[in-house]
């Protein structure tokens, strides 16, 4: 793994000083964790780096659909490499459920970043989530996700309606202790073959059409006698994210539990989604992490033009380019992780506290989407040829990035839900107090800037029609999201340096006002190289 990249071998945890110092800024207990978080990175910096690759290019799981007696199993074959790392990786999904932070787990997350494994630990927590809020009498399912005895899968998204979750076609028939899903053809079904059990959607007979008919159902891979409880017919060859099994499963007489009550098996669903919105998030941020990390080492070890890269001007602005990116979009995900955190144990009716968490979501999900996607491609230019070969790392995280923006709704999904959240649930009016706290006092021109921008974005929105202000949703949704990441910036000055608040104007002026960036930035390398300043 040395010859082909920077990064293998690297404490992950340690050399990322962009994390070390705006985590404690969102999770105050962070200092307290700093040996485990460091433990962390050296353990995900070399052994689940170096199987990571191993599994991207030589090893993906493979679908084994008969048994030595032609039975039908549907089960993955995992390579022994991806076995090993998720047994030690297990842990991460803990915290939440043990009395911990919702940061703390994210945090895990960030550094694990590589999204087919993340994945499969987010999907197995998502099935633990609904079960600890909502259904007690399946606590054992719980318990088996939780600690190592099953693996998890979330399976909502149907052929025909995709997003649209309200156009799911699968139903729902009691039948004793248990209910019966049929008609189930649930097409992006990410675990298909590994799960021992998934939550999935279905509408119970008699429930009205669209999404509030929904209810959640848990449903084992097992049936009570043993047989196989439901069908994988392939799984997917995807572009990236190839550690986890993503395939199609049909639920055809399948047996299954009721998660809480059937009517509320909506709002079920969308807890669970805002969980993997802010994974999504983290993981985004993560994947750009590991870039930087190769294309920081590139930068001071390739010479051209007889000087090292880092000291050629347009690299220099390339590098903070890529900073601001990185600071901005970390501070964001935590920012509404934190939110999520404060708020995750409410159930409906949900507080004002719980409608704010979700809308930072929407802002989050979709911008870190962005940034990831930029992050990596520029990496991958950075390194020049060699960033285009999939023999070199680097190349892999441009690919794993461009999930981010998909899954969990893509960004016109994230707009419409961020309107959703303003027109009904009035989640903006905290989201603007929370701004004019952070920058109304402010005297930089570009704390204005900011608050001014958000201001006018909501003010438009809410003058428009219901069609118009659809269109405008998504520009409105990145706006919105800069606004924030400003005040986010700005606030972490007091702790973290005078770096952020630097850092701060400069993504008001280029994300904002779309200004170039000034010629003082060119020297100064603690905005683009922020080891200079945080060794």
């Amino acid at each position: 793994m040395r010859e082909i990249s920077y990064a293998y071998g690297r404490n992950h945890y340690r050399e990322d000083p962009e994390l070390r110092a705006v985590l404690p800024g969102f999770w105050p207990e962070a200092p307290d964790h700093e040996e485990e978080l460091a433990a962390w990175g050296a353990y995900l910096g070399k052994e689940v780096y170096a199987a990571a690759y191993h599994i991207d290019q030589d090893a993906g799981p493979v679908l084994v659909m008969h048994d030595l007696d032609g039975n039908r199993v549907d089960r993955v074959r995992l390579s022994p490499a991806q076995e090993a790392v998720l047994k030690e990786l297990r842990p991460i999904v803990r915290p939440p459920y043990e009395g911990g932070r919702w940061q703390h787990h994210f945090a895990l997350g960030y550094l694990l970043a590589d999204p087919g494994l993340y994945c499969i630990l987010t999907i197995t927590h998502q099935v633990a989530y609904p079960i600890h809020k909502y259904a007690p009498n399946l606590a054992d399912w719980k318990r088996a996700v939780l600690y190592g005895e099953a693996w998890g899968a979330t399976w909502m998204t149907e052929i025909q309606g995709g997003s649209d979750l309200g156009a799911n076609r699968t139903t729902a028939r009691r039948e004793g202790e248990v209910w019966r899903l049929s008609g189930g053809d649930k097409y992006f079904a990410s675990g298909a073959g590994l799960a021992d059990v998934a939550i999935a959607t279905a509408r119970p007979q008699g429930a009205p059409a669209g999404p509030k008919g929904l209810a959640l159902f848990l449903v084992p891979r097992l049936d009570r006698q043993g047989r196989l409880n439901y069908r994988v017919r392939r799984l997917k060859a995807k572009s990236g994210t190839r550690a986890v099994p993503s395939g199609e499963v049909e639920l055809e007489g399948s047996e299954a539990y009721l998660i809480g009550e059937a009517e509320k098996g909506i709002y079920y669903t969308l807890e669970t989604l805002t969980v993997s919105r802010l994974a999504n998030a983290v993981a985004a941020m993560g994947i750009a992490a590991k870039a930087l990390l190769e294309v920081r080492q590139r930068v001071r070890r390739r010479h051209a033009f007889g000087r090292p890269l880092a000291d050629l001007p347009l690299v220099r602005r390339d590098l903070l380019e890529l900073a601001l990116r990185q600071a901005g979009g970390l501070a964001l995900a935590f920012a509404a992780v934190e939110a999520f955190d404060r708020a995750w144990h409410e159930v409906p009716p949900y507080s004002e506290g719980y409608h704010y968490a979700r809308f930072l979501s929407h802002l989050a999900k979709n911008r870190t989407a962005d940034h990831a996607a930029e992050i990596t491609r520029l990496a991958m230019e950075l390194f020049g040829g060699l960033g285009f070969l999939e023999e070199y790392a680097v190349a892999r995280w441009h690919r794993e990035a461009l999930i981010t923006p998909i899954w969990e709704g893509p960004s016109n999904v994230q707009a419409l839900d961020m309107l959703e959240a303003m027109q009904k649930k009035r989640a903006h009016e905290p989201f603007l107090a929370f701004l004019k706290e952070r920058l109304g006092s402010r005297s930089e021109p570009e704390a204005a800037l900011a608050l001014g921008v958000a201001e006018r974005t909501l003010a438009a929105l809410a003058e428009r029609d219901p069609e118009a202000a659809a269109f405008q949703s998504k520009d409105a949704l990145t706006r919105l999201a800069d606004a924030l990441t400003v005040a986010l910036l700005f606030g972490l000055a007091s702790r973290a340096g005078a770096r952020y608040a630097r850092l701060a104007e400069l993504y008001a002026r280029r994300f904002l006002a779309g200004e170039p960036y000034p010629d003082a930035a060119l020297r100064a390398p603690e905005l683009y190289l922020p080891e200079a300043v945080h060794a």
